[in-house]
């Protein structure tokens, strides 16, 4: 067997139903073998960042490793941000790229570079494919490392010359599921004795929570044990966000409605936080509120996250144990002032969710795809200033269907993640939320979205500005500067790409024409103009009225 036939043979193995990428001269002979493939369908990207975020968005949907493909050389360069992205943000993936023959090249080092020692730090596993018959226990090494808790990026090197050598006795490698232990009934009597002994507790829900069995338990603990929660920004939806108890999203990391509540609790049940994603609240070694750390591993320590307690082990199982542990008991908390701040969050978040004031305000923006998406509609967000106000506005209603990184939070990654949220989830309307800087940086994918014949509404919130940065620098007392630029004609750049081009001149054009375009087929962009002075000044303004007691409100 040819060993880019059993490359593929292998990662048929796995369980790979799609590559994404941009193959060069060096990957001619794995692409022939995947060419040959019936199990496996290879996704052509416009560049390697696509083709990257697309690999890790399936990761993240379905707990599988996603797979891309990309060359030596530069190719292998623009991986580096899709691994980081995957790295942080705990997504599955498998990076493969080609390299110059290393046994024999006539071409000195052009386009050389380590690869595997660029990958070094951004990766769990990088290796270089030296001998063909190695090839299945790497790939079967990289994708049980992959998946394993923590999951994160992998990536293997095939060399040219590697590829085309004949392999004399091929064997692939069972895959073998492991079972990640459960915590102990030692600890789990322990960590209910911590919680029975509060009179406040909170629960908080993080990225790491996000498994279906996990939102299952979660669910069942809240409606046994009756303690409010909240959730970061990536452990939305983990739990229906109109349930009664439900105080909010920790969008910010301090000062904002919702850590009036945080301040008021004297235990935090944490479950799934990482410290990669930006702090939902800071701890001080003066307070005496206790934090609990529920998860697969250990807390790692820093200067605002060092938790009294942990459990360790499977997060669902975990939960389950304290749910029973707890209902055993019939503890009953005190929860009138966190349910007071439930209705504050609410009554200031709704302020000007039906201001029509037109270029559009973000919490207008919000409240229409909120009202317009069925409960199982999906929106993807790229990265700017509107993804506080989606995180603290929109209500998930399911699991995975606000999907945000707040983890690398890079720009460019919006558009791949929800070409691969509508293309595992065909019969779902999905919207992909973009700032107009995120959207330039990875545009060329709506050719992709176009090849893929798929239904998807592209929303680009024009102010032609990098307006996170820009508040940033709005907030730190510096003039205004280096942050405006041109855009192109948006309507007529996605006609170029064979899309439909949409700008709305009212907020009541925009509400129909959404509407229009998710009961249409094919791919929609709405050129949305957006308004964030007045954001710039509430968030500002938020940090100033908390600091002078918002409790006196």
């Amino acid at each position: 067997m040819k060993a880019s036939d059993l490359c593929i043979s292998a990662l048929e193995n796995e369980g790979v139903k799609y590559i994404f990428g941009l193959p060069g001269e060096e990957n001619l002979d794995f692409l022939e073998s995947l060419r040959k493939s019936d199990k496996i369908k290879f996704v052509l990207t416009r560049h390697e960042q696509g083709a990257g975020f697309m690999a890790a968005t399936y990761g993240r949907l379905t707990g599988k490793p996603g797979v891309c493909l990309a060359t030596l050389g530069p190719g292998a360069t623009n991986l580096v941000t899709p691994a980081a992205y995957a790295q942080l943000g705990a997504m599955p993936l498998v990076m493969i790229t080609g390299q110059k023959p290393i046994k024999k090249s006539k071409q000195g080092k052009f386009q050389i570079i380590d690869v595997v020692e660029m990958m070094q730090p951004l990766t769990k596993f990088t290796k270089q494919v030296t001998h063909a018959e190695h090839i299945p226990s790497i790939i079967r090494e990289a994708f049980r490392l992959s998946t394993e808790e923590r999951p994160g990026a992998v990536h293997i090197e095939l060399p040219e010359d590697i590829a085309q050598e004949e392999v004399t006795d091929p064997k692939l490698f069972k895959v073998v599921n492991y079972k990640i232990p459960n915590a102990g009934p030692e600890t789990i009597r322990e960590a209910a004795k911590i919680i029975l002994a509060a009179k406040r507790p909170l629960l908080l829900i993080g990225a790491g929570a996000n498994r279906k069995r996990a939102s299952t338990a979660l669910t069942k603990f809240v409606e046994k044990s009756q303690i409010p929660f909240f959730n970061t920004q990536m452990g939305k939806g983990i739990i229906d966000e109109r349930h009664p108890l439900y105080l909010g999203t920790a969008a910010l990391s301090d000062y904002d409605f919702l850590h009036e509540a945080i301040d008021e609790a004297d235990l935090i049940i944490n479950v799934g936080h990482d410290t990669i994603e930006k702090p939902p609240f800071f701890m001080n070694p003066e307070d005496e509120r206790k934090v609990i750390h529920i998860n697969f591993f250990a807390a790692e320590i820093d200067e605002v996250y060092f938790p009294q307690f942990n459990v360790i082990g499977d997060i669902a199982d975990s939960v389950n144990q304290l749910t029973k542990a707890l209902v055993a008991d019939s503890k009953s908390w005190d929860t009138d002032f966190f349910l007071a701040i439930r209705d504050k969050v609410s009554k200031r978040l709704s302020k000007y969710e039906k201001d029509d004031r037109f270029p559009i305000l973000p919490q207008r923006l919000v409240k229409i795809i909120r009202d317009v998406l069925p409960e199982d509609g999906i929106v993807t967000l790229d990265n700017g200033i509107y993804k506080l106000w989606f995180a603290r506005n929109y209500p998930a209603y399911k699991q995975n269907s606000l999907i945000l990184d707040n983890a690398l939070a890079t720009m460019g990654a919006g558009l791949a993640s929800a070409l691969m949220a509508k293309e595992l989830n065909p019969d779902k309307k999905v919207i992909s939320v973009n700032g107009d800087g995120g959207f330039m940086m990875n545009s060329q994918e709506m050719e992709t979205a176009v090849r893929l014949q798929l239904d998807l509404v592209v929303i680009i919130l024009n102010d032609n500005a990098y307006g996170m940065i820009q508040w940033k620098q709005e907030g730190e007392g510096f003039p205004k500067y280096g942050l405006d630029y041109g855009n192109p004609d948006f309507v007529k750049y996605a006609e170029s790409f064979g899309a439909r081009g949409h700008r709305p001149n009212s907020v009541e054009d925009f509400e129909k024409t959404l509407k229009s375009c998710l009961n249409a087929t094919g791919v929609h962009l709405i050129d949305l103009a957006v308004d964030y002075s007045l954001n710039h000044k509430i968030l500002n303004v938020l940090i100033k009225e908390y600091s002078q007691n918002l409790k006196k409100d």
